[in-house]
């Protein structure tokens, strides 16, 4: 069967079906205020017990958790102490006299029908974790006990409907060698997950994978997203020469990490990584990068109760400008909002965030947290190459008002006598078609452009890449997508200054010779998927990947652009 390859690789392995079993009302109604009372002690109790599970995940260093799933965990955190669901739950206690764990089951419900039918691709993700949260609670109400990850024999692919986000997290995956889900989608938590931990996992199967039984033979492609159930003994010894090459193609590229990202023909190629932290450094180092082309502030902002300080920021960034071995750091400034969240900064509640109150926007309005963001950089660039960028622009006026802000941060340093690098470079996301189409009059104010493809595609295409049932209009290869990222690519050229990109397409196979031949030569990714876009731009020349973009701009369809480039990849 057919789904999405979200994560490279083959296995082949026996089926673990995971099945959540669904709660049921007990009907049992309370007698009196003291029921009552006791009632919201058991809820409360079951809540604080929850989130001390969630917390004990976090801090099991055998887990070794990458900055994406401590994110997913401290969206479970806020899931579970939201006073919305504590009020609706109290309230169906004390008024309807339903027992807690009825109480619960109606209130889950209520949230994850509404979160469903949303348009809003945030809000809808984030109906898995309300169901996650939701059978935590239950879990402890009924059996006082915690939930308890499965245990797998070697060789195990996890089939489910859909894996909960701390289920993916928890589980002790040692001998899980894939995930195949019947939802799901790039951006799902399974894939997350699965691809921070290098497991081959395809997602968005449909309802025949709800078919297999625990046991069965599975064979999953996770490059070309295909499941195979029980297949004949010939197609498991191809797919096992399969597996054998790509292992020994995944050791080869490993060893290119000390090799230049050189064309055959001469033309240096800049490859970064996206990282959150510090942490993140020896990672993409041993991958092979050569500076950090994003560096998402996020994080930081997420992990608490409350806005962090000047000097906390500081030794952040100070942090990540030490370990940068003297390389290029770009700096994003907080890109909350859409679908970041803090618990502590109460954000209106939009039809459309992604469109509404987010990112450069929120700096903008919120000028005392942009500056204390801003002063803390400005300190910390005397300790490496540290470079600013701001996320979410759409015209001019947008960089000229960050600029005087910036201006305003390093007089407040200068006339308090703290070091700064004064000639730091400033620029800009490009992930709005108004700032792509715009590329001539923005280059005149700012020293660089990162094309961030995975908003700029959704915004050009009117398409919730969330949203399974049109995620498949979200295509980069869409002719006007290539035409507005060769009108940046060019324009920055044409004023002088560095064009990079660090969205999704950076780091996909199938573009990377159609961007060079754009003159593309900056590119920014996770760091486990610079190894392949350094074998492809080593293996192959500039005047090849110019004549692959000539054809490709011709071309009226992503069908006939994409049947192309993999011709050309072969």
């Amino acid at each position: 069967m057919k789904g999405i390859g979200v994560s490279p690789g083959i296995s082949i392995g026996k089926a673990f079906v995971l099945k959540k079993p669904e709660a049921a009302l007990t009907g049992v109604l309370l007698n009196n205020e003291i029921e009552i009372l006791l009632e919201i002690e058991r809820f409360d109790l079951a809540v604080s017990h929850a989130v001390a599970e969630i917390e004990s995940i976090k801090a099991n260093a055998q887990l070794s958790l990458q900055d994406e799933e401590l994110a997913v965990l401290e969206t479970q955190i806020e899931l579970l102490t939201d006073p919305q669901i504590k009020a609706d739950v109290t309230q169906k206690i004390e008024n309807g006299k339903n027992n807690a764990h009825d109480a619960l089951v109606e209130v889950i419900g209520n949230f994850v029908r509404l979160f469903e039918s949303m348009d809003d691709q945030y809000m809808r993700a984030r109906s898995a974790d309300i169901k996650d949260i939701g059978r935590r609670i239950l879990n402890l109400l009924d059996k006082s006990g915690k939930v308890t990850a499965p245990e797998f024999d070697p060789d195990t692919i996890v089939i489910a409907e859909d894996i909960s986000p701390s289920d993916t997290i928890a589980m002790d995956i040692k001998h899980v060698v894939g995930f195949a889900t019947q939802t799901g989608s790039r951006t799902s938590h399974t894939t997350i997950i699965a691809k921070s931990k290098g497991i081959p996992a395809v997602v968005g199967c449909g309802e025949e994978l709800g078919t297999v039984v625990n046991n069965d033979i599975i064979i999953l492609d996770g490059i070309n997203g295909i499941v195979y159930i029980n297949p004949a003994q010939e197609i498991i010894d191809d797919h096992t020469i399969k597996r054998e090459a790509y292992l020994r193609q995944s050791a080869k590229l490993k060893a290119l990490k000390d090799i230049s990202a050189i064309t055959s023909d001469g033309e240096k190629i800049t490859l970064s990584a996206n990282i959150s932290g510090a942490d993140d450094l020896d990672d993409a180092f041993y991958n092979g990068c050569v500076g950090v082309g994003l560096l998402r502030t996020e994080l930081l902002f997420m992990d608490r109760d409350s806005f962090p300080t000047e000097d906390e920021q500081f030794e952040f960034y100070k942090n990540v400008a030490l370990g940068s071995k003297n390389n290029t750091v770009i700096v994003r400034t907080i890109d909350i909002g859409g679908d970041k969240h803090l618990p502590y900064f109460n954000l209106p509640a939009e039809l459309n965030p992604f469109l509404g109150y987010r990112a450069i926007r929120i700096c903008l309005d919120r000028k005392d947290l942009f500056m204390t963001q801003l002063k803390a950089i400005l300190r910390a660039s005397v300790f490496g190459d540290l470079k600013i960028m701001f996320p979410m622009i759409s015209n001019v006026q947008e960089i000229r008002s960050a600029k005087s802000i910036v201006a305003q941060a390093k007089a407040e340093l200068l006339n308090n006598h703290i070091a700064f690098n004064a000639d730091i470079k400033l620029g800009i996301m490009i992930e709005i078609p108004s700032a792509a189409i715009t590329a001539d009059i923005l280059a005149k104010e700012v020293d660089f452009f990162s094309i961030g493809t995975n908003d700029l595609c959704q915004y050009t295409l009117a398409v919730d890449r969330m949203n399974e049932k049109i995620s498949h209009l979200y295509d980069p290869f869409n002719p006007g997508v290539l035409r507005l990222i060769q009108k940046v690519i060019e324009q920055g050229h044409k004023h002088n200054i560095g064009v990079g990109m660090c969205g999704e397409m950076a780091s996909d196979p199938l573009a990377t010779l159609l961007l060079l031949g754009m003159g593309l030569t900056d590119f920014s990714m996770s760091a486990a998927a610079i190894p392949a876009i350094k074998n492809i731009i080593i293996s192959n020349s500039i005047k090849k990947a110019r004549d692959i973009y000539k054809n490709v701009m011709e071309m009226d369809s992503s069908e006939k652009i994409i049947a192309y480039l993999q011709e050309a990849a072969q």
